[in-house]
């Protein structure tokens, strides 16, 4: 069974953060582990384009979040945790934010994005050119790297896929070179 028919099925053909009935789709929830229905949701073009671009923030548009918030769906209760934090300082979305519990694990995904963080304390990560890297993001290496611990050494040229950033310190991204999973230096790389 597809993705989008499991999700289908689990959220009565509705968009599971607004309930509206058209325009759906798959969306996926980052960052994602091993993809699939654990880590989707589905949701109306108007909620994506609201989550995707904060600038087109419809505020009226998010009361939805009163009812979303308290599905069962942990993605779902992600994607809300996180639309509230962003919109806490209307004010009704600190009162709901206020009410909503989140086991440990949950909370940490709802966070791994950075949203609700004060932007003086959220971490940016960026690349040799200072552009702005996320997770799951593909960057190559553009110069030799030494790996500690180990003989091996990083080519420059090597792309890096699916990176993941190190929550305690910008300059450090994660990635995979030659399936060894190694701790890689921002001003190293170039987002591809």
């Amino acid at each position: 069974m597809s993705i989008e028919r499991e999700l289908s099925k689990r959220s009565g053909s509705k968009c599971e953060l607004c309930g509206a009935e058209e325009n759906l789709k798959v969306y996926q929830v980052l960052p994602t582990q091993k993809g699939g229905i654990d880590e989707a949701i589905l949701a109306c073009n108007t909620c994506i384009d609201q989550i995707e671009n904060p600038d087109n923030v419809d505020l009226n548009h998010w009361r939805c979040l009163n009812d979303s918030m308290w599905n069962e769906n942990v993605p779902v209760q992600v994607v809300a945790w996180r639309m509230l934090s962003r919109l806490r300082s209307a004010g009704w979305p600190q009162e709901l934010l206020d009410m909503m519990y989140l086991d440990e694990d949950t909370l940490a995904w709802a966070q791994a994005t950075g949203e609700g963080e004060d932007d003086e304390n959220k971490l940016v990560h960026r690349d040799s050119n200072g552009v702005v890297l996320q997770h799951g993001d593909s960057v190559v290496l553009i110069k030799d790297l030494k790996v500690k611990g180990s003989s091996m050494v990083a080519k420059q040229g090597t792309a890096v896929r699916n990176i993941r950033l190190d929550h305690e310190n910008a300059e450090y991204i994660e990635g995979k070179v030659d399936g060894q999973q190694i701790v890689i230096i921002t001003q190293y790389v170039k987002k591809i």
